[in-house]
């Protein structure tokens, strides 16, 4: 141990830590080709959904939405994923009304 590991942490050495951190967390994350790997749990699958777990199991055991087993457990893959996220996207017909423009808030 030396002076300098006792003296308090100067403003630079403590941006130095928050940058290493975040160097590592950023490394630590999964790359995109681990995700279309991965399978996701019904609870992890909920999260990125939007939907409680219990609709995800639900949707699964009713047999509403992709999915696939390992072993005895349901999982989601992010294809499946994708797919129940495009199902629920609705595109106006030709005869919807247009919506009114609202006019521009005024700044003060």
């Amino acid at each position: 141990m030396t002076r300098t590991d006792l003296a308090p942490p100067t403003e630079t050495t403590l941006i130095l830590r928050q940058l290493t951190a975040a160097v590592e967390r950023l490394a630590a994350a999964p790359t995109a080709a681990e995700l279309e790997l991965k399978c996701f749990t019904p609870e992890e699958a909920a999260a990125i959904l939007g939907k409680t777990p219990n609709w995800v199991v639900e949707a699964i055991q009713d047999g509403r939405v992709p999915h696939t087993y390992v072993g005895k457990s349901p999982r989601m893959t992010a294809t499946h994923i994708r797919w129940v996220q495009a199902q629920g996207e609705r595109v106006p017909n030709q005869y919807a009304k247009p919506l009114a423009k609202t006019p521009a808030p005024v700044a003060a």
